[in-house]
């Protein structure tokens, strides 16, 4: 496929009028020659939004079954771009060729999930209580509950995941899946990858006759476009991930529109690690590899990042410090996705290496000649130090963490307590730890989204169950996740029909239940007809 540089708004390719910019390979630390990539302007924000208004009606009221093999055909699209797609991926982002396989797989995995998702019918919430005209003192009316989608939704690229957080990512894919118009903004890193992925789901739209203006693609320069698709009218949520600035300025100029609407923001976190007692003593080094490896996989840029690592001091955690300081040595420094994103990392390393009583124990070979590579780095510091110095919190977005060592149980709870708000809290753990995990537990349910035991937090699984969220800061909503079947909710909400004909209500909710869905009918599940 040949990269033009427009933009796609609605079935319609467009050349933007207000400068541009080339894609940039951070490896080679050069400019990708061609195409240029051409900006838009709030006229074409204004456009795009006034499509998927149009489109919105026509596309949620399509049968469930037509908005499921939409999603599938974006997925089929996607795989047939073939090793094109992957190779530009890998020349914006400097992300091995392996990886970004991995990452396309995972992409058009959770759009063919959230078709099952809608064909099943369930995210519609179908709820019925019948009339009781006889009722005393008071008949009740026939109520039924369905939700529908907000409207369109915003998105935004994400940096550190070319494919499964950007065009046809996660946001996306549930939006689409909830019934509401998506409008991307690429995202600058991955210019050239996000054309070729949109052009698939503008293929795929018109392959499967969706309406003009369920999917349009939008570049631009800083933050013009995106801020004023936040703040347009048409536009009802938002779906970012990003740094905590970017998030919070979206959150700011969404509360402050005549119609305040949400932005689902997935920000900053630092995921702490929690090495307990018998864990340690038993599993030293195994337990420091592994968190070696997690630490610096895709050179740390990922928002489950482990970067700090909380246990009781003593000579188990030393063994501890020591073997991950080896493992951490022996690690190459990898080239980071932008310039910006390197020039940040050094700067949150400087940081923290500027606190007093924080003691730099390990660092990974230097990148020599390598551009916007980063040098991985370990930390020690302790309890006390951290409880008093906010700024330790701070994400440093790659592969460097911090070691806190804790006098004893009072005082790693005592840190934990203290914790800002994360995507997720790792507890490395055996059977003879029980005790002290059942006090910590409650803690870290009231600080994360995610609990796991004895393994790492850089895997997030595509699937039912998953939670991608969390307290603030790590999201600006901790009621939704990003990731999983559930991120469709974001986009839904509930409308309770009150003696509407059964005729006139939506197919979910009439009697007959021609979806064949489970429903909550008088307070009993079924997901047979009514007579």
């Amino acid at each position: 496929m040949q990269l033009t540089g427009e933009m796609l708004i609605g079935r319609t390719a467009v050349r933007g009028q207000a400068g541009g910019q080339r894609a940039f390979n951070p490896t080679t630390n050069v400019v990708i020659a061609e195409p240029e990539f051409n900006f838009g302007t709030r006229e074409d924000v204004d456009r795009a939004v006034a499509l998927a208004s149009t489109a919105f009606d026509s596309y949620r009221n399509l049968p469930l079954a037509r908005r499921a093999a939409f999603l599938e055909a974006i997925a089929d699209e996607i795989m047939a771009l073939g090793d094109v797609l992957i190779e530009r991926a890998h020349a914006e982002s400097g992300l091995p060729i392996a990886r970004l396989t991995g990452e396309r797989g995972r992409t058009v995995g959770q759009l063919r999930l959230f078709a099952q998702v809608v064909r099943d019918g369930r995210f519609l919430s179908a709820t019925i209580d019948t009339a009781q005209p006889e009722r005393q003192p008071l008949p009740r009316a026939d109520l039924r509950l369905a939700k529908i989608p907000l409207g369109p939704v915003a998105v935004f690229g994400a940096s550190n995941f070319p494919l499964a957080f950007s065009v046809a990512g996660g946001d996306t894919a549930s939006a689409l899946a909830a019934g509401a118009p998506v409008i991307v903004k690429a995202h600058s890193a991955h210019l050239g990858t996000s054309e070729l992925v949109a052009r698939a789901v503008q293929k795929a739209a018109q392959r499967e006759g969706m309406p003009d203006g369920v999917f349009s693609l939008l570049i631009g320069a800083g933050r013009e476009i995106g801020e004023a698709l936040v703040a347009h009218p048409g536009i009802k949520a938002v779906g970012f991930t990003g740094s905590r600035q970017g998030g919070l300025a979206l959150v700011n100029i969404a509360n402050h529109r005549h119609e305040p609407i949400p932005v689902y923001a997935e920000m900053a976190s630092i995921n702490p690690v929690f090495l307990l007692p018998h864990a340690l003593a038993e599993r030293t080094e195994a337990l420091a590899q592994g968190f070696a490896d997690s630490l610096t996989m895709g050179a740390g840029q990922f928002c489950t990042n482990p970067g700090l690592v909380l246990a009781i001091d003593g000579p188990d955690l030393r063994r501890f410090v020591a073997a991950a300081s080896k493992a951490l040595t022996a690690k190459a420094a990898q080239t980071m996705l932008t310039p910006g994103i390197h020039a940040a990392y050094q700067s949150g390393r400087a940081q923290v290496e500027a606190v007093d009583g924080v003691e730099r124990v390990a660092s990974g070979i230097a990148a020599g000649d390598q551009h916007n590579a980063a040098q991985a780095a370990l930390y020690v510091t302790d309890a006390r130090r951290l409880l008093n110095t906010p700024a330790l919190q701070a994400e440093m977005f790659g592969p460097a963490s911090v070691v806190v060592k804790a006098d004893d149980l009072d005082e790693l709870l005592q840190v934990a307590n203290m914790l800002e708000g994360q995507l997720t809290a790792t507890l490395l753990l055996d059977e003879g730890d029980h005790d002290d995990v059942r006090q910590l537990l409650p803690v870290l349910e009231r600080k994360c989204g995610r609990i796991l035991a004895n393994g790492f937090p850089t895997g997030v699984e595509v699937c039912h169950a998953m939670v991608h969220g969390g307290p603030f800061p790590a999201t600006s909503n901790s009621m939704y996740t990003s990731v999983g079947a559930s991120a469709i909710d974001r986009f839904l909400r509930p409308v309770c029909y009150q003696d509407i004909p059964d005729a006139l209500l939506p197919v979910a909710l009439q009697s007959g239940n021609p979806l064949g869905t489970w429903r909550l009918v008088n307070g009993q599940l079924s997901s047979a007809a009514m007579s």
